[in-house]
Formats: C-alpha cells, structure tokens, sequence
C-alpha cells in the first residue's frame, strides 16, 4: 500500500458547470410548497438553492477542509482517501471511524480533535486515540469501485490494511450508519486485531440467528420487529431503491444538483433531532459541503450501490456463532428504529449499551461532545488488552 498527502482542489470547470445546473433548475409542482408529508419541501429547496447560489462559498468549506489531515492510499490499484491525526497522549489507541449514508467524511471534523486531544478540550489525556477517518468507496474522495462486490464486508478488510499499513497492528473501531455496519464485519472477520467496537446505530442489515436452538423473541425484541417493519412500510422506500436499482436513481442525482440534494436533505432532516427546523441542528453552509463532495466525487451512483452489495451480502449471522470482540452502543434519542440490547448480545459481548439525552441519526455531527465522551468511556477498560 502507497500512503501519499492529500489536498483538495475541485477545477474551476466543475464549479463553472455546478453554477450552470443550479441556474437551470426546474421546480416541480407542489400541493402543499412549505409542507414535507410528500417529500422534501419545496419551500426549503428554494430557500437552500438561493443560497447555494448567492451565499454558498465552495473554496471557502475547501480552503477550511485542507486544514485537516488528509492522505490518499493505494492498495491493488484502488484507493481511499482518509484523514488521520495522531493522538496527544501518554498511549493513544489506534481507532477508524467510519461515516455512512448521506453522510461523510466531514461529520467526523469536530469529533477528530475531541479524540484525538481530549486534553486540549476538557478530558483526560490517557483517552487520546490516533483517529482514521476513511471515506467509503465512491463517497468524498475515495473514487467509485470499479467492479461489483464492495459491500461492508470488503470495506472492513479494506480498512483493516488501511490500518496495518499506518502501523496499527491492533486497533478499535466505531460506527453509525454502514460505518455500524464496517465495524461489526471487522469484529467477526478480524476479531485478533480489534480491541473493541462502539456503534451509535445497529444496522438493519444485522441479522442475528434466531430459532431453535437459539432463545425465544423477548416482548423488546418482537416490539422492535414491528417498528423496524413500520419504518421500512412508511420511510424506507429510499433504502429499497438504492439496495435493488441504484444505477436508474443514479442518472438523476448525477445529472442535477438540486435533485441530489433534495435526496439527502430529506433524510438529514427526518433523521437528525431538529424538530423539523433542520437548520437549528445543521447550517446550511455544513449541509451543502456535504452534499457537494457527492457532487465532486465520480457520481453519486456508486454510493447509492454500496446498499445493494450490502443486500446481498448481508450481516446474517447462522445459529451458534458468536463474536467475541466487546461492543458498546450508544443510543441517540431521534434515532432511526433501534433493537433492544438483547437482540445484539445474541451475537455480540455488550459490555456498554447507554441512552444519550439528545441527538439523531448523525451522532459526530449533532452531538459530538456526547459522543466522544461515550467512546472515551467505552474503549477505557480496554486500553490494556
């Protein structure tokens, strides 16, 4: 594996070609332009593209994003950019976050220093970690695999080079989103190298095994069932076009930012803890970095695939298997359906499992005090193994 700096710098003529789309847009019609009941607001979407136009400073986010540690890494010809900032400490532990869907690499920014330097922010230097921070294949600047079969699965022994190759022979690893899903996958297929694994959210991808021999549903267990299914009937029609035909979404969000955003923002606004005022939770400057590093990036379609690799190679585990790498989870009240700790424990050993006083969906980015508090005190007892 090759490790080399890395530094942004989006062409003049992709900005020149963003302006034209944005000038360009066609509106759709709408029975109700401030209400969200059928889908993002077409209120707020003219609200965000005016400012996307005449606010929105894209070398100004790119000019305050290099100052952060990125490096590009080459492995049997593919690549994957990533931050890493070594730890401030007596012995920092080597840990990989990952971000998941719509999100990025970016939700990480104010979380990376808490961690990496608790010292330097109100906590104890003994919990400092070196932070990697990859971004999936075809998100931010990681470009789009070129063959099918890169699902979290793929992605975990990705990462576990990634991590080698920096030196960290043994190292920890946390999650939301797919990046719960990465590190459940590195956990069972690399359980000698993982000191622990934290997740802000268990995957519904994650299928532990269940029938006899195994112990009957719990009431917990058959009530969270039901909201997963009440969920995925009401909310989840987006996840069962990305996992079955990604490529048909794909012409579209490739082809208009607008479209593209107006995907994502859905989602960030039913997924986070905003109340309905997404802005209050995240600002408008932060929502469109975000969403420009799909736009920047090979195309949105490749992040809409990984779904569909991940359905078809899901996170099932057979009867009698176990994982024996420690767990913790933190559960973030505005949450997508969360499992009771029961359903976890059948496979995993949760040894922390903590409700959080405020946040949603995008834990690093709502609430990235809790939540680096919450990892800090997880990984504690395991800085010794």
């Amino acid at each position: 594996m090759s490790i080399q700096p890395f530094t942004i710098r989006v062409a003049d003529a992709v900005l020149e070609d963003l302006r034209r789309r944005l000038d360009a847009v066609r509106w759709p019609v709408s029975l109700d332009a401030e209400g969200w009941e059928d889908g993002t607001s077409l209120a707020f979407m003219r609200h965000l593209v005016a400012y996307w136009r005449e606010s929105f400073d894209w070398r100004h986010q790119e000019a305050r994003l290099n100052r952060l540690p990125h490096h590009l890494a080459v492995l049997d010809g593919a690549a994957t950019h990533f931050l890493h900032q070594p730890g401030t400490g007596p012995h920092p532990m080597p840990l990989v976050l990952t971000h998941g869907w719509p999100g990025s690499f970016m939700e990480m920014e104010r979380l990376l220093p808490l961690l990496a330097d608790p010292g330097a922010h109100g906590g104890d230097p003994r919990d400092a970690f070196h932070v990697v921070v990859p971004s999936l294949p075809g998100y931010g600047f990681s470009p789009a695999p070129l063959a099918p079969g890169e699902g979290s699965r793929s992605i975990a022994g990705r990462w576990r080079a990634l991590m080698t190759s920096l030196g960290y022979r043994r190292f920890a690893a946390q999650g939301g989103d797919i990046g719960a899903g990465v590190a459940m996958w590195l956990a069972r297929l690399f359980p000698n190298e993982l000191l622990g694994i934290h997740l802000n959210y268990v995957p519904g991808s994650f299928r532990p095994p269940l029938g006899a021999p195994e112990p009957p549903l719990t009431p917990a267990e058959e009530d969270f069932q039901r909201r997963a299914a009440a969920f995925a009937a009401e909310g989840g029609a987006y996840a069962a076009l990305q996992a079955t035909r990604p490529q048909t979404l794909g012409f579209a969000l490739t082809d208009s930012p607008v479209g593209l955003a107006a995907w994502m923002v859905e989602k960030f606004r039913a997924w986070s803890d905003c109340d309905g005022d997404l802005e209050r939770c995240i600002p408008l400057d932060t929502l469109l970095t975000n969403i420009c590093l799909y736009w920047f990036n090979d195309g949105p379609a490749a992040s809409l695939r990984l779904y569909k690799e991940n359905r078809l190679a899901p996170l099932v585990f057979p009867t009698g298997e176990r994982v024996r790498v420690p767990c913790g989870v933190a559960v973030f009240p505005r949450e997508l359906p969360m499992p009771p700790r029961s359903w976890v424990e059948r496979v995993f050993p949760v040894s922390r499992w903590e409700t959080m006083p405020a946040g949603g969906h995008f834990a690093a980015l709502e609430q990235p005090e809790q939540l680096a508090s919450e990892i800090r005190a997880f990984f504690r007892p395991l800085r010794d193994r």
